[in-house]
């Protein structure tokens, strides 16, 4: 004999998928703005604990409350970072960071440490203007696999030499779902195909490993402007 199934347990089914749904909805909501504030009050604190100490008593605010201003600290490495900046466009400036580059390069280990980081800052500095302006997709691992990446600048100098092509450009291929990690591809520039969408639709593309698909201008076009989801049909369940 078939057994019967109690007709109050499937309400009961129903009421704890809604709930489960629920909160899977809100916590994706809520999650992001949790951790960004997180991250944010925590830099904050980090950088106010490293710059207080330096800032005379009679200009620091703790001297005067007994409460922690937060964001006080920032303010001031703001102002500092600006001024020095300023300082060194002059002549005068420009001599002294001279100077201090070549007390450093005399120094075996840290000068490795020093050139290598300055290198890194000032190339990102210099080109925050149109760095991974784009976003694009090449063959990777193999002809035939299409993956996101993002143009990084043209490629030129000892690679482009020792390459021998007449025309190469850097990506970065992101990992799934850290995109913060990845590889630094050189490929011939007419074999990387440039996307229409902006680069963080693309960064979101990665990190939800293909979940959240960007429109095309054709959907944008038809009014389909947000982004699909994209989900799994599940099989009707056997009544």
């Amino acid at each position: 004999m078939a057994q019967k199934t109690n007709p109050k347990t499937k309400p009961r089914g129903r009421m704890v998928t809604s709930f489960r749904n629920n909160f899977l909805t809100g916590l994706a909501v809520v999650l992001p703005i949790a951790v960004t504030i997180w991250a944010v009050w925590s830099f904050v604190g980090f950088v106010d604990a490293r710059v207080l100490p330096f800032i005379p008593g009679k200009y620091n605010p703790l001297t005067y409350i007994d409460m922690n201003v937060r964001g006080f600290g920032v303010i001031i490495f703001l102002l500092f970072t600006t001024i020095i900046g300023s300082m060194t466009k002059g002549l005068f400036g420009r001599t002294i960071v001279r100077a201090a580059d070549n007390f450093v390069d005399r120094m075996p280990v840290v000068r490795s440490i020093y050139n290598g980081l300055k290198q890194i800052i000032e190339t990102v500095v210099s080109q925050s203007s149109n760095s991974f302006e784009k976003a694009c997709l090449v063959q990777y691992p193999r002809p035939g696999i299409w993956a996101v990446a993002f143009v990084s600048t043209k490629t030129g100098g000892e690679v482009l030499t020792k390459i021998g092509e007449d025309s190469m450009t850097s990506v970065f291929l992101p990992t799934t779902p850290n995109p913060t990690s990845g590889f630094l591809l050189f490929i011939p520039s007419n074999e990387i195909v440039e996307l229409d969408m902006s680069v963080e639709d693309a960064a979101k593309l990665v990190i939800s490993a293909g979940l959240v698909m960007p429109p095309s201008k054709s959907e944008i076009a038809k009014g389909k402007a947000k982004a699909r989801t994209v989900t799994k049909k599940r099989p009707k369940a056997a009544k």
